[in-house]
């Protein structure tokens, strides 16, 4: 049993061979976290995109670069990140970098980098063996399929919190942790001790850039207790077809 949890927790896969997907934070295997992890980033106006706070810790980032990428591909197309099992678009920078900060939990990690298109792909398995941490418990993920847009997630906790761009970080210890305005996302909330009781979640189109439909299709993964025995996922798809429209996702009970 042991030399299986050993093999999963060394896993780093590469497909296919020749994939030009290199990610360089996390590594596989065993690891403890760092002191000063962080679930919020810098927020810039009026454009902001997804990025890594400074003096961020390693142990609490998502790094790497995509090579080579077909002509074809857009220099502001998305990859695709998928952490655990949840699906979301990555942000890449025009040398095909690629950093966002991340609360992992501790136990086993998944990490899957894909290029634009699928083309090639990365996949880290890690193992945080840090006692004691505080963990999302309660993640809300919103993303959405297109460029120069501007989807907002809301969350209203049961004892009335608001978290938004407006007001990211609750008193209750969740936070939401960037405002993305040039689209696609995603926009994470995280709470590592959610109250008991009904949470709404809501997306709000706030607008879009010029020459850009106005309909997107916005995504939000709801995921409690996360890597335990009790986890619970589910994956809304909403369409939101004009700017200024405010929509109610999700109303569920935690836990």
């Amino acid at each position: 049993m042991k030399s299986k949890l050993v093999t999963l927790c060394l896993l780093a896969l590469s497909l296919p061979a020749g994939a030009q997907v290199k990610v360089d934070e996390p590594r596989g295997g065993w690891r403890q976290s760092e002191a000063g992890e962080r679930y919020t980033q810098e927020v810039n106006y009026p454009a902001n995109s997804v990025n890594v706070p400074r003096g961020a810790a390693t142990t609490a980032m998502i790094s790497g670069r995509i090579a080579a990428r077909a002509k074809e591909d857009s220099a502001r197309a998305p990859a695709t990140l998928v952490v655990n099992g949840t699906a979301m678009p990555l942000h890449l920078e025009a040398d095909g970098s690629f950093a966002r900060p991340y609360a992992f939990g501790s136990g086993s990690n998944s990490v899957e980098v894909r290029a634009p298109g699928g083309t090639a792909r990365q996949r880290v398995q890690f193992y945080d063996t840090a006692a004691g941490k505080k963990q999302a418990r309660l993640r809300v993920v919103l993303s959405w399929d297109s460029d120069g847009t501007d989807l907002d997630l809301h969350v209203v906790t049961p004892g009335g919190e608001h978290s938004w761009y407006g007001q990211r970080v609750i008193a209750g210890g969740g936070a939401l942790d960037v405002d993305v305005t040039t689209g696609y996302g995603p926009e994470i909330f995280s709470h590592p001790a959610p109250e008991k009781g009904t949470y709404l979640v809501y997306v709000n189109y706030y607008g879009s850039g010029y020459g850009v439909s106005d309909l997107t299709i916005a995504q939000v993964a709801i995921i409690s207790n996360e890597n335990t025995p009790h986890e619970k996922r589910q994956v809304y798809q909403v369409p939101m077809r004009r700017a200024g429209d405010l929509t109610l996702v999700s109303s569920f009970v935690y836990p």
